[in-house]
């Protein structure tokens, strides 16, 4: 009986749609961290504030999407996907209207349930669509799309359009894109064929837990997250009160960690089909490392600030990619990926993208924003030691190895 031919045609559909999908939640998720500076004098924060309102975002995202990702698996994508970007869409729009700290933290914890709910689906909704040996591609690819649009773009759009309106202006004005793109995965994503036929064979959460791969990558992934996130949070206020930089020449400096981990993202993810996932992460954690200690002896030079941050994000994002994507999913059990790349990415969101920024904002209020870069660069340093342990899953490497035993003569 002859196979059934891949549908190529959806596969890149998808993957298409989840990545600008994926995009926008980056870019209502980052959106606020340029428009901080005008956010601060309006309602009065402080650099602690500015933490706390990244931090509680990233608290919200881990547990929802620890929680929704195991739903998913049992409900079906789309009915997670489709009322999840709508949710955020709509929210991020609200941030325009917050009178003060305790609205904008309201506003943006419920955009993390939205946005945490839609992360592990969307990856398992592109692990799904895609053929295997394009599978971390694929997954880095659809990633991108948050440092492209999120961490490239969003500084660009939110300081020049600063120009011609108020900040609560631009968060109403970006809330649209992402309405569209949810009436478009209504028409365009399906649920897998084998959804139903693995029903029965789905185990407990627990069962993720005892995968080698998994707790191993939500401690890497926290590293990796805690490099981005304090980064995202913090680097403006950094560039503009430490090194003095005028906010247009600050917003294309940060713009570098999403061009050049929207490179990374996808490049990353695609060698580790290569070379393997364990050495991908590897090179990735002591990348990063050595390029946020040539940033921390920069001064005011917005060129070379730029080209280092783009190489640091370049590896640093891309890891985000390869733990949360092919390593988690090739850790799963069967029928349990988005629970796996749930509890992966909630971990990593919890302790990376919610306890790191306020840390961050300690550390700014405490001890100075020159001091930020060291938070970033122990985690990352402990990220090389943690990528040590990962247990090689990549298809090509692991059918290498085989094929290279399986050659090997037994000697009597």
């Amino acid at each position: 009986m002859n196979a059934k031919p891949w549908d190529t045609t959806y596969e890149w559909k998808a993957v298409a749609l989840l990545a600008l999908g994926f995009g926008l939640v980056g870019l209502d998720r980052w959106l606020i961290a340029p428009l901080f500076p005008s956010i601060m004098k309006d309602l009065h924060l402080t650099a602690q504030d500015v933490g706390n309102c990244i931090g509680i975002l990233g608290l919200s995202w881990g547990v929802f999407a620890a929680l929704m990702g195991g739903i998913s698996d049992k409900i079906g994508r789309r009915k997670v996907l489709i009322p999840a970007i709508i949710a955020f869409s709509l929210l991020s729009g609200f941030s325009g209207v917050a009178g003060g700290l305790a609205g904008l933290m309201a506003v943006r914890a419920l955009m993390g349930v939205a946005e945490g709910s839609f992360c592990p689906t969307s990856f398992a909704a592109t692990a799904d669509a895609s053929h295997p040996k394009r599978r971390g591609f694929n997954l880095g690819l659809q990633q991108s799309g948050f440092a492209l649009f999120g961490l490239a773009l969003s500084p660009i759009i939110a300081t020049q359009l600063l120009g011609v309106m108020s900040w609560r202006w631009v968060f109403a004005l970006v809330a649209v894109p992402g309405l569209i793109i949810g009436v478009l995965m209504y028409f365009t994503i399906r649920e897998p064929e084998t959804q139903t036929s693995v029903e029965h064979e789905r185990g407990h959460w627990r069962d993720v837990l005892k995968r080698r791969n998994i707790p191993i990558a939500m401690v890497a992934l926290f590293c990796a997250m805690t490099g981005v996130f304090v980064l995202g949070a913090m680097l403006p206020l950094y560039l503009t009160d430490y090194l003095s930089l005028d906010t247009q020449r600050m917003g294309v400096v940060v713009s570098a960690i999403g061009f050049g981990g929207f490179v990374g993202q996808f490049g990353l993810p695609g060698l580790s089909d290569i070379v393997g996932r364990r050495v991908a992460c590897i090179v990735g954690f002591a990348g990063t490392a050595v390029m946020l200690y040539v940033f921390r002896g920069l001064g005011a030079q917005p060129l070379a600030l730029f080209i280092v941050l783009f190489v640091a994000a370049f590896f640093t994002l891309g890891l985000v990619s390869l733990l949360s994507g092919p390593v988690a999913t090739e850790a799963a059990p069967i029928g349990m990926v988005s629970t796996a790349i749930g509890i992966v990415v909630g971990a990593g969101e919890i302790f990376g993208g919610g306890i790191a920024p306020a840390i961050a904002g300690f550390v700014a209020t405490h001890f100075g924003i020159h001091n930020i870069l060291w938070l970033p660069i122990c985690a990352v340093v402990l990220g090389i030691g943690v990528s040590l342990l990962l247990e090689e899953t990549a298809p090509a490497r692991v059918n290498r190895k085989q094929a290279a035993s399986a050659e090997v003569p037994v000697i009597e």
